[in-house]
């Protein structure tokens, strides 16, 4: 692997991860923006900030950026998270120089005409009602706004359709232009491709953006308590946390094979007891999702009306079981897992663009596999169990979605995981 990393005259910092044994080139530009910066009465202005720069720029129009790329065999696509937005591109290697000019055109040149803005407006307002009809989608959302209530963090994505409604373009241009700034954007490069070269082509393409930004990150203050919606569903959707680890948080690795020997596959202890030993759900898993200054742990189940009341018990001694930590057997397989998760990504191009970026961003610089690999092998019993009681500490996080009248109090949930 050879990674090679520049910083441009305007401040954006240029990595590239070269492979020559490809034709292809997988590469995007991440924004150090997303709906964590948004203030409340804007929430959604990221999300459709992202969709409205494919909508037409001075030189090209909607169809001309779909149908430039898709002439070379190539796309492009992004997608906005609670700390970052991404615009991506993947083509064959002769066709960087046009994958770059089409994401500068977009990040610079977005016209944000008016009568796109409608139609896209109205798209995005589908995308809210196709999430609000997927339980299994929309209770990510309960869960997240009840953790970090009342503060950007806990905030939709997507926005609140009421809000998506009265954005205009003022606010999505403005917004762009207040955050999208050239020390905040990391333009990165895996595949077949010359890291002189991009720097080049980069240096030329981005000659107009913002010097610095302006956008404002307020602490996450993780709370917790209950969030619960009756709604007529064949199923009881349940997501159960407790707070979690940032990315640079000395646990974070141990966090993350914790979760993964407690509910990351079949033969995790979430399966076998909850699904196999006892048939109580279909769908069981365990998750570790960190963010820069903080993160959450849990699992979400999709359960039975009928058997949601034995369900959470049996969820909360699962969780009180942790503290004792982990068999041999259960963490040299939870390390494999992590390990070869990690390793076989690294065979595609996305995979590794994607993974770059990650650590540009979280730790400001690039991390080789070997490392990370000595990281998860670090993990022993002792982390494991630290891990454990870290999180009982913490208060609990309830979402559930469906028909819920089975499942007990919050009081009681928090009293059986303090135990």
């Amino acid at each position: 692997m050879t990674v090679m990393l520049s910083r441009l005259s305007n401040g954006m910092s240029v990595l590239t991860d070269r492979m020559d044994s490809v034709e292809t080139v997988s590469l995007g530009v991440w924004v150090d923006v997303g709906t964590r910066h948004e203030p409340a009465a804007i929430n959604g202005v990221a999300h459709l900030l992202e969709h409205m720069a494919f909508k037409g720029t001075a030189r090209r129009s909607a169809l001309d950026i779909a149908a430039e790329i898709e002439a070379v065999g190539g796309h492009v696509n992004a997608y906005t998270s609670r700390e970052h937005t991404a615009y991506y591109a993947k083509v064959l290697k002769a066709d960087v120089a046009l994958a770059v000019d089409i994401l500068a055109d977009i990040l610079q040149h977005s016209s944000f005409d008016p009568a796109e803005l409608e139609r896209e407006r109205a798209v995005i307002l589908q995308e809210i009602g196709q999430a609000q009809d997927t339980p299994d989608d929309i209770i990510y959302d309960l869960f997240q706004e009840r953790a970090f209530p009342d503060q950007p963090m806990g905030q939709p994505v997507l926005g609140r359709a009421e809000i998506v409604k009265s954005l205009d373009r003022d606010a999505v241009a403005g917004y762009q232009k207040g955050t999208y700034a050239a020390p905040g954007m990391l333009l990165v490069a895996a595949g077949n491709v010359a890291h002189d070269t991009l720097v080049a082509l980069a240096e030329r393409a981005f000659t107009e953006l913002a010097p610095a930004g302006a956008a404002r990150t307020e602490p996450a203050r993780y709370v917790g308590g209950e969030l619960r919606q009756n709604r007529e569903l064949e199923q009881v959707h349940v997501l159960l946390g407790l707070p979690g680890f940032a990315f640079g948080d000395r646990d974070y690795y141990a966090a993350s094979v914790l979760s993964t020997a407690f509910g990351g596959g079949m033969s995790s202890r979430l399966f076998q007891e909850v699904r196999e030993r006892r048939g109580l759900v279909y769908s069981i898993y365990s998750f570790s999702h960190s963010y820069s200054d903080g993160g959450l742990f849990g699992i979400y189940a999709g359960t039975g009306e009928s058997e949601a009341a034995e369900l959470m018990p049996v969820l909360c001694d699962e969780i009180g079981a942790l503290a004792e930590g982990l068999e041999p057997a259960e963490l040299e397989r939870a390390r494999a897992q992590l390990k070869a998760g990690l390793l076989m990504s690294l065979e595609g191009t996305t995979a590794r663009c994607e993974q770059q970026a990650s650590h540009m961003l979280v730790y400001g610089r690039p991390l080789d596999p070997a490392e990370l690999v000595r990281f998860i092998d670090a993990v022993d019993e002792d982390a494991v169990i630290r891990v454990a009681r870290r999180l009982a500490s913490g208060a609990p996080t309830l979402a559930a979605l469906g028909p819920i009248g089975r499942i007990e109090d919050y009081q009681r949930l928090a009293a059986r995981l303090k135990r």
